[in-house]
């Protein structure tokens, strides 16, 4: 198990408008990262058209533009890319977090707790399965934005009886997170890096949405052991490429195996 490179994109985004999401994400932050610099980008919860529920316009299948272009810039980043958009697939419509390499899609997890107060479960369907991707020898949970708020669906000890993977090094949050309710974000991530023994990391947005919503960013990096590695500078724009030990899984699983004990 090697070292894992991970590059944080704390975005502004432009209002269902995939064209100016794309540009501004081409200048403004891929120019920032050199091939090969990192092994997987994060980009924030719906990258290519905010947190909309006009999925009718909006959503396009797994072969669509926003997947061709993600893979695009894998390939030109020699790296994978992380990030939640829009699909329809069978007549349904997800919030789905892809993983896109050169090759094409990796794997993908659809979000499983839809944020009712936003009407989200209205429009999309919910996901039925934890998902866990496999880079570098890590092993890696994907999760979106309002599954943070819900422990059990992403417990080490759960995901090790509803899947054929062993207990997940990594938890992932992408995410549309308002300002409002930041607190909650900060205290949330932590809590899932704590109790899991994992590293836990927060990709959020900064900027205002067509809802008039306000978003504060708070990316973070949390290790095993709760401390906060990183946290982006609220409200600005930030690439930030971090550095994940694996000596840190070994050493709490030898020092402090609590997860021993877990229920």
């Amino acid at each position: 198990m090697q070292d894992l490179k991970v590059a944080l994109i704390q975005t502004d985004q432009f209002w269902e408008d995939k064209k100016a999401n794309f540009l501004h994400l081409e200048n403004a932050h891929f120019s920032k990262i050199k091939p090969g610099e990192c092994d997987l980008i994060l980009l924030p919860e719906m990258f290519n058209t905010g947190f909309s529920m006009n999925v009718e316009r909006l959503a396009e299948e797994m072969s669509g533009d926003s997947i061709q272009w993600l893979q695009k810039w894998a390939q030109k980043l020699d790296c994978q890319i992380g990030a939640s958009l829009i699909v329809k697939d069978q007549n349904y419509y997800f919030n789905r977090f892809v993983i896109v390499s050169s090759k094409g899609i990796e794997t993908h997890y659809d979000k499983r707790h839809l944020f009712r107060m936003a009407t989200e479960n209205e429009f999309f369907e919910a996901g039925k399965k934890p998902v866990i991707h496999q880079l570098k020898g890590w092993n890696i949970m994907l999760q979106v934005c309002y599954d943070l708020r819900f422990p059990v669906f992403s417990r080490n000890k759960t995901i090790r009886q509803l899947t054929d993977k062993k207990s997940y090094d990594l938890v992932i949050y992408v995410a549309n997170w308002p300002e409002k309710r930041s607190h909650v974000w900060n205290i949330l991530l932590q809590a899932r890096a704590i109790e899991n023994q994992a590293y836990c990391i927060g990709l959020n947005r900064v900027g205002t949405d067509g809802k008039n919503i306000s978003y504060a960013g708070d990316s973070a990096l949390i290790d095993p052991w709760g401390n906060v590695d990183f946290m982006a500078t609220k409200k600005v724009e930030v690439v930030k490429i971090l550095t994940l030990s694996s000596a840190k899984l070994t050493d709490i699983a030898t020092q402090f195996p609590a997860f021993r004990d877990a229920d």
